[in-house]
């Protein structure tokens, strides 16, 4: 005799009827399994963070393709080239444009209008004729760029640096600048702030005079009705091996690889989700084993009444995925206002995307799943005359 034909329906909905059976072990059971995924989704938030942070120059640079010094293992580092290079890739054919982009991220000691302190920024700088930013506010500003010691600041940076304070000058490099505009960027998690200025007024802070330094990036913009991949296997040919020419693309997935793979962030917030999944993992199983131990009569009896055991593992498994939904929900539900919280603190881009929620309820009912695969055993064992 079937399970189907034994109940009127064909089915009942055992693993519900289990789950809610005792509200206040449901309640607890949900908040074990809650905090484990909200462990997960900080973690996973904060490293989907840091590569956004760390990516949000790259985007706001106005080219189809990118020279960089080949030498160069990540945007935020120091290997300059000549810009004789950049004047060899704007004779190639189908190059528009081969602007030049200044930066440095060791030397630029920002004094704070607030209190007085000196900090370490980023700073950038381009010829105002040749803007190379997608920041309307930035290229509002260029013919301002020109005068000596004018700088833009990045209204969006670390509190602390007073640039949001609309200060009219103050200190960088050791020189007194004045500030003539502001734009959005925000900070990352290897700097607080960033500066732009004129290349003339970058190699006056960085060297002291007015001749113009290597240059750290050309920014290429290629002619309407050419293709990328050719000008850039031209350029590849027109240049030494030891000038690398990237695709936006490229480039942002060269500055995601590093994050990943040689970094130390990419690590440490994996590491965080494997605790958390662990973690949750040990909870979901003494929930489950224990859930089981009570309701083992039960489960002998419907096996000493016709159900098989497939029928019955199935029920513990949506059992484990039911109350894995019921933890996840008010977790990802505490999640936003945690994500609000710290990205209006620490100023970074915090915030949940789709594809955050499904890999954290993935990695939720993941470890649901597996503790009650492995606490599913004294179901299978269940002996009828236990019960009798």
């Amino acid at each position: 005799m079937t399970a189907s034909a034994l109940l009127p329906g064909g089915s009942v909905p055992l693993a519900w009827r289990n789950l809610v059976a005792n509200k206040r072990r449901l309640v607890r059971s949900s908040a074990g399994i809650g905090f484990a995924a909200l462990l997960m989704l900080v973690q996973l938030g904060f490293e989907r963070a840091f590569f956004e942070a760390s990516l949000n120059v790259i985007e706001k640079l106005d080219g189809d393709l990118f020279l960089l010094n080949a030498s160069k293992y990540r945007f935020g580092a120091d290997a300059p080239f000549s810009p004789r290079f950049l004047y060899a890739a704007a004779g190639v054919a189908g190059v528009a444009s081969a602007r030049p982009l200044y930066g440095d991220w060791l030397h630029f000691f920002w004094r704070s209008p607030r209190d007085g302190r000196r900090y370490l920024v980023q700073a950038f700088a381009f010829d105002p004729d040749q803007p190379v930013f997608l920041l309307p506010e930035v290229n509002a500003v260029r013919g301002r760029l020109k005068e000596a010691d004018t700088v833009v600041v990045d209204r969006n940076s670390r509190r602390f640096l007073g640039m949001a304070d609309g200060a009219a000058q103050t200190e960088l490099a050791g020189r007194t600048v004045r500030i003539v505009g502001s734009f959005a960027l925000g900070p990352d998690f290897a700097s607080d702030g960033t500066v732009i200025m004129s290349d003339r007024t970058f190699a006056k802070l960085r060297y002291g005079g007015r001749e113009l330094p290597d240059v750290e990036a050309g920014i290429v913009k290629i002619a309407a009705g050419t293709g990328v991949p050719e000008v850039q296997k031209s350029l590849r040919t027109a240049l030494p091996r030891d000038i690398a020419v990237l695709t936006k693309p490229e480039l942002l997935a060269y500055e995601s690889g590093f994050q990943a793979r040689v970094s130390s962030a990419g690590p440490i917030f994996a590491m965080g989700t494997l605790v958390g999944f662990v973690v949750g993992m040990l909870i979901s199983y003494q929930i489950v084993y224990t859930d089981l131990s009570e309701q083992l009569p039960q489960y002998a009896t419907l096996k000493g009444i016709g159900y098989e055991t497939p029928y019955l593992v199935r029920i513990v498994l949506e059992q484990a995925a039911l109350a894995g939904l019921c933890g996840f929900v008010p977790a990802w539900l505490l999640c936003l206002l945690v994500y609000r919280a710290i990205a209006a603190v620490a100023l970074i881009p915090l915030h949940m995307t789709f594809g955050l929620t499904v890999l954290s309820l993935a990695l939720t009912l993941g470890m649901c799943l597996i503790s009650a695969a492995l606490a599913i055993r004294r179901v299978i064992r269940a002996d009828p005359a236990e019960v009798f």
